[in-house]
């Protein structure tokens, strides 16, 4: 979301510089139109006759905001900058009469007899106005229109009650994503108002985190998995279990989303001499953009075989293959399929969660965690440790009581040192004295 906001707060940017831009044209050439945004829409500015009705000035002239239907975007800017130039003309012409376009009758007619269907035909291109098109806005927005298409009956109008009166008939997590994709809905078509509805609260279902030694156990599944199968013709099968093995390994190993290892692998910084570290390069083009990976278990990558060419060169066949958002959401549903094939107990996400619970026990501090598994410190905290369990915080507890022995022992050792330096301090006095004595 972060990523999401930072993009739009670019755009808006942009947009604004454009539009400054315009109205300083319109001036040099002494248009006189200008162009405001009022909310998500551009309207034109200008002094014309009086409108018919209209009887709330004197004078035969009166300065108007014209509405005629455009967004505020870049693509919306185009138009009204055209449009600008039409109405100068007029103006200047002395030829501007008042019609259904100026009045705002057709674009509002328009508007209020379009259904929710015949908005989502237009859905795409509307949301793509304000939006880059990239691998991950088109996974967003694939979902969006997913989600819209799914609950809210296509021949109704977009109106208000009807949207509230729909997701107010869902509970939990679904009335909630459909509060949040619902709102995306009405902003991208400028529909003039808000939801007022409440978010549910939904307590998490409880998740029992895979510790080291069942992660271990689970890479061997996918081994015995193939050695007992019988007699499968699928080939896809055959060939291609252990590039699955080595997903599950790499998730286990980083933390990744499962997503992060098909959009544009780097394979070759990855088996580079030169990459000592053994990072993995995210793509940009993922959820939360680059990144430079780190191991949170390195030891796991000899063990788990993770660069091994036979198994990258599967890896790059298959991504080779990737044509569209839609092909990567069925490699990551595949990876769900051969963790229930192989008989892993756990979800794909769960290596995920284990990565942010290891780091804690590890003492990595909470900012260079975040940072590598790639959300914020706030998503680490609140979601991730959420898992913690009663295990871990024995070992958390076990792990600062030993250092807080070693520490009080090293302190009794540093005493006892000192009471002896001190004893001998005061031989070496005593005898010192007794030597002068003699003497």
């Amino acid at each position: 979301m972060a990523k999401i906001k930072a993009t739009e707060l670019e755009y808006q940017a942009v947009f604004k510089e454009k539009l400054i831009a315009a109205n300083h044209n319109f001036k040099t050439q002494r248009i006189k139109v200008r162009i405001k945004q009022t909310g998500n829409s551009l309207q034109l500015r200008a002094t014309l006759p009086l409108k018919p009705g209209d009887t709330s000035v004197a004078k035969q002239k009166k300065q108007y905001d014209l509405s005629l239907g455009i967004p505020a975007n870049l693509e919306g800017l185009k138009t009204a900058i055209e449009e600008s130039y039409e109405l100068g003309k007029l103006i200047a012409r002395h030829t501007f009469e008042w019609n259904d376009k100026y009045l705002g009758n057709k674009s509002r007619d328009k508007q209020e007899i379009k259904t929710i269907g015949e908005l989502l035909e237009d859905f795409e291109n509307q949301y793509y106005q304000t939006r880059q098109k990239t691998l991950t806005s088109q996974n967003t927005f694939a979902n969006y229109q997913s989600v819209l298409k799914r609950n809210l009956p296509l021949n109704d109008l977009p109106t208000q009650e009807n949207l509230e009166s729909i997701i107010n008939s869902f509970q939990g997590n679904k009335k909630n994503e459909l509060i949040a994709v619902t709102s995306v809905f009405i902003k991208t078509f400028n529909l003039g108002f808000k939801l007022d509805v409440k978010r549910d609260y939904v307590t998490p279902a409880y998740r029992e985190i895979p510790d080291d030694e069942k992660i271990i156990s689970g890479f061997y599944l996918f081994e015995k998995f193939a050695l007992n199968r019988k007699n499968t013709n699928i080939s896809d099968e055959i060939d291609t279990w252990e590039m699955w093995r080595w997903v599950y390994g790499m998730l286990a190993t980083f933390g990744f989303r499962p997503r992060e290892l098909f959009v544009e692998p780097d394979i070759n910084w990855w088996m580079s001499p030169q990459n000592i570290d053994h990072t993995w390069k995210v793509n940009k083009n993922t959820k939360t953009g680059y990144r430079e990976v780190i191991p949170f278990v390195p030891e796991w990558i000899e063990l788990f075989g993770l660069k091994n060419p036979k198994l990258l060169n599967i890896l790059e066949r298959k991504v080779a293959k990737i044509e569209s958002v839609q092909n990567i959401n069925w490699m990551r549903r595949d990876i769900s399929r051969w963790f229930r094939k192989v008989g892993i107990e756990f979800q794909p996400y769960d290596l995920r969660h284990a990565c942010a619970i290891r780091a804690h026990l590890q003492g990595i501090p909470i900012k260079a965690a975040a940072d590598n598994l790639g959300h914020t410190v706030d998503e680490h905290t609140k979601t991730y440790q959420r898992w913690f369990g009663i295990e871990n915080r024995k070992k958390a507890f076990g792990e600062v009581m030993s250092q807080k022995s070693l520490i009080e022992l090293q302190n009794n050792e540093i005493l006892g040192l000192r009471m002896e330096n001190e004893r001998l301090s005061l031989e070496v006095e005593k005898l010192r004295l007794l030597e002068n004595k003699n003497l």
